[in-house]
């Protein structure tokens, strides 16, 4: 698995019942799953040479991240290496430019967007989303870097012609986007193997915060089976047009007047997805394990009729392990997982799921937890 995050550690974690020999490279021995891998290259993932070096005696490669070069992953498969997703279905959660276009070819419901070139074509793109009649400029827009931006990085809301000159010095191409006068997010997670078999999960609720997702909820509540099913067809229908090998998000917007748009993909195990560890009967890490592998697929369905998951940030609270004895006295089917990461403030070190028949008590369960840990809640 190329990239040492908190992904590639815990699907790690779910290969171990299997049995399956797992290879890491990693930036820095440090990286969370570093910690915990047995066989760890530390090398730059950027660099020909060491992937080759690393992917030798691999049966199959994979990634916690979508930063590989494209043009490296070809050089892999031309070396005969398998490489899961391949670079040909990669690419469009590499490129924002390239996704666009080609879910625009299937005709999957985006919202308006163009490549812009300066300030100038941001301002001719708002305007042109501005009611007819009307005297509005059409702003806000959504500018994105179009490689490179995760977790609201690389993702501008642009107000007024003054505020579109930013995402431009990052020297790379600039997507316009209309902003989506959305009801809530959601993601439809599905895992598809090499040879076609795929499943999908129940559609979650995803909640952000300052750009980070902060919440997620299985299934969506308040969902229609109608609209559910719309999505995890589209999921699906994604995965396989695309040739998607693994696990694949795709972020939609709910819109008020009851359709969803594709936000943004991600072809590897994915923050929507983590609930699945303990509220699902087979997790996304141990689908996305058995997909590359070309093993069968296991179950998606839910456990409980909720499950809850919520991010533990990084506060001005460096010892969170103490807050256990709190956590664990207070809520015995509480479920902590932390990645191994030094305490930041807002850095994701790790994560709860709660789980139960009472929606409302589940989400307490899981923000006190979440809270108690940072250090936001003290009682």
């Amino acid at each position: 698995m190329v990239g040492g995050g908190q992904l590639a550690r815990m699907t790690h974690e779910a290969g171990i019942p299997l049995g399956i020999r797992f290879k890491l490279l990693s930036d820095t021995p440090q990286d969370s799953a570093a910690q915990v891998v047995s066989d760890v290259v530390i090398g730059d993932y950027r660099d020909l040479d060491t992937l080759r070096d690393f992917a030798r005696g691999c049966d199959v490669i994979t990634f916690d991240h979508e930063h590989v070069p494209t043009e490296h992953l070809r050089a892999l498969e031309a070396d005969g290496i398998p490489v899961r997703p391949g670079p040909d279905a990669l690419v469009h959660a590499q490129d924002k430019g390239v996704m666009r276009a080609k879910l625009d070819d299937l005709g999957v419901p985006c919202p308006r967007h163009r490549i812009v070139k300066d300030p100038a074509d941001v301002v001719a793109f708002a305007a042109e989303g501005a009611p007819e009649g009307t005297e509005g400029d059409g702003f806000p827009v959504i500018l994105k870097t179009v490689r490179g931006g995760y977790d609201g990085k690389g993702v501008w809301v642009v107000r007024s012609a003054a505020d579109a000159a930013e995402p431009f010095r990052a020297g790379v191409p600039v997507l316009a986007e209309e902003m989506v006068d959305f009801a809530r997010e959601l993601a439809a997670n599905v895992v598809r193997s090499p040879h076609g078999q795929a499943v999908a999960y129940p559609v979650v609720e995803s909640r952000q915060v300052d750009g980070v997702c902060d919440t997620v909820i299985a299934p969506a509540p308040d969902l229609s089976d109608e609209l559910a099913g719309q999505a995890q067809e589209l999921a699906l229908r994604v995965a396989q047009e695309l040739g998607v090998v693994g696990h694949l998000a795709v972020e939609l917007f709910e819109t008020r007047d009851g359709r969803v748009l594709v936000n943004e993909l991600a072809m590897r195990p994915h923050n929507s997805g983590h609930w699945s560890q303990d509220g699902a009967v087979t997790s996304q890490f141990a689908n996305h394990v058995r997909a590359v592998l070309d093993l069968p697929l296991g179950d998606p369905r839910p456990r409980a009729k909720w499950t809850v998951m919520a991010n533990v940030l990084g506060g001005d609270y460096p010892d969170m392990y103490t807050a256990y004895l709190h956590c664990m006295a207070r809520d015995p089917q509480l479920k902590i997982h932390m990645y191994g990461k030094d305490v930041k403030p807002g850095r994701k070190v790790g994560h709860v799921n709660t789980y139960g028949d009472d929606l409302d008590e589940v989400l307490d369960r899981a923000r006190h937890a979440a809270g108690y840990l940072r250090g936001t809640i003290t009682e």
